[in-house]
């Protein structure tokens, strides 16, 4: 099947852009649902809350629907895996994050059977506790719904 929107595109685009730069791709997203947000921690855990609230405060995820939100913690854990370099910890390993991230909503194909997907994406450093000493890192997790 082909693809109707790249959402992992889009979700990379919104984190990695800044909200000026974003304003470009505004035509690209009517068809999907987003949210963007920030998150700093040594703290996995408040990483994935981060998310978590932003995609339920924004209306992606339905809270009283165990599926949906089975199907973002998957997507967030897949992206944290690339952020993280296939390693999902940060604290417990001395080190520390600062992510701009995006949760996209979507129907990527044409067929409508294949129902809804979404994905997020992390975009920003990590590294040691000491500041100037992070690099730059990206994460992609994509499910479907």
């Amino acid at each position: 099947m082909s693809q109707r929107i790249p959402i992992g595109k889009i979700a990379i685009l919104l984190c990695a852009l800044t909200e000026e730069e974003s304003d470009y791709f505004r035509e690209s997203l009517e068809e999907v649902k987003y949210c963007q947000g920030r998150v700093g921690s040594m703290n996995m855990q408040k990483v994935i809350s981060a998310v978590e609230t932003a995609a339920k405060r924004n209306g992606l995820i339905h809270d009283s629907l165990y599926r949906e939100t089975h199907a973002l913690y998957h997507a967030i854990v897949e992206a944290i895996r690339g952020v993280t370099r296939g390693q999902p910890s940060i604290g417990e390993m001395s080190r520390t994050v600062g992510l701009r991230f995006s949760v996209v909503r979507g129907k990527p194909y044409i067929n409508e059977g294949e129902g809804e997907w979404v994905s997020v994406a992390f975009y920003g450093t990590i590294g040691a506790p000491v500041k100037g000493l992070e690099h730059e890192t990206i994460g992609l997790g994509v499910n479907h719904i």
